[in-house]
């Protein structure tokens, strides 16, 4: 009878049956479940909208690590970029009103195209005029490039690099003025608006120039600058690449070389004769003071005297109490 053949072959073996069977574990229940909603497709690994996420991620996270630190001026960013050995970008209105104020050698102002005029821009154009520099129009996607992307206000201010002196300079210029060299180094200081101030006392008191180390300190920058209140235009600012070899190299051209500490003979009882004398005066940091390897290449630690022993004075500060000391040596 058909089926019934017991031919080799023609019955199916038991367990071959296709479909559910007896005792299949729920196989057929799993199988209909339902397995989620449909990811995303920027969740998709191999997805293009994925890899596209993921190289916008990457790009966002260098952009970050190349914009400014959070602080002062433009919203979110600081209202000044520098680059390495390159031009110094300043921009949002009233940091730029302040540079121009100052006289900062701008070398091109771009101002973005069919900006609101306020009284700020106004001064901003007249003081650009004023100073002859260049005004350019860009898009407002240059000027976001220019900033990485930090709030700008249509206005970006050029400023070349700094043309730093070399260390022997600063002796010839005192030679040339037929006067007993005065230099003030400074070591360990990283706020430029310090090297602004210890600039501006340098020019008060009649130094001939200011040395600073070429890593781990403050360069010549706008902020520098404005806070030297346009005595970076009279005082040559030098940069070492070893501090220590400089220091060295002055003592050997004849100059005593003097470090403020607070351990120090004090100002008041500074020798008239060493004052009077070729001088180099090292400034240290506020929080750190002179490092080991500068404090032993000083002939001499010198500390200013003050009526409270937990006060301290900022490079800005120490430097100008004592170029004053000096000065007032030198004219006795």
């Amino acid at each position: 009878m058909a089926g019934n053949s017991q031919r080799k072959g023609a019955m199916r073996k038991p367990g071959s049956k296709k479909g559910q069977t007896v005792g299949s574990g729920g196989q057929r229940r799993r199988s209909l479940e339902g397995k989620g909603p449909t990811p995303k497709a920027t969740e998709r690994d191999k997805h293009p909208a994925a890899k596209r996420a993921r190289a916008a991620a990457k790009k966002a996270d260098a952009a970050a690590k190349k914009a400014p630190a959070r602080g002062s001026g433009a919203r979110g960013a600081t209202s000044v970029r520098t680059r390495k050995d390159g031009p110094e970008m300043v921009f949002g209105r009233n940091s730029v009103l302040e540079a121009l104020r100052a006289e900062v050698p701008g070398k091109a102002l771009y101002v973005q195209q069919f900006l609101e005029s306020d009284d700020r821009v106004r001064e901003v154009f007249q003081l650009a005029a004023d100073l002859h520099i260049p005004m350019l129009e860009s898009q407002r996607a240059h000027l976001d490039k220019m900033t990485a992307g930090a709030i700008h206000q249509g206005l970006v201010l050029e400023v070349p690099a700094y043309e730093y002196a070399e260390p022997a300079d600063l002796l010839d210029r005192a030679a040339a003025a037929g006067e007993r060299a005065l230099i003030v180094a400074l070591d360990g200081v990283t706020d430029p608006r310090n090297l602004g101030a210890v600039v501006r006392s340098a020019a008060a008191f009649g130094a001939h120039g200011v040395l600073v180390p070429e890593r781990r300190a403050a360069g010549m920058t706008a902020a520098a600058w404005k806070t030297s209140a346009g005595a970076a235009a009279r005082v040559p600012v030098a940069r070492a690449t070893n501090l220590t070899r400089a220091l060295s190299a002055y003592a050997k051209a004849g100059c005593m070389v003097v470090g403020l500490a607070a351990g120090g003979t004090t100002l008041d009882d500074l020798d008239d004769d060493l004052a009077r004398g070729p001088l180099v005066v090292v400034v240290g940091s506020e929080g750190e003071g002179l490092s080991r390897l500068v404090s032993e290449a000083c002939d001499q630690l010198v500390g200013i005297p003050m009526s409270n022993d937990t006060e301290s004075l900022n490079a800005g500060v120490a430097a100008g109490v004592t170029l004053y000391a000096v000065s007032r040596a030198r004219r006795a």
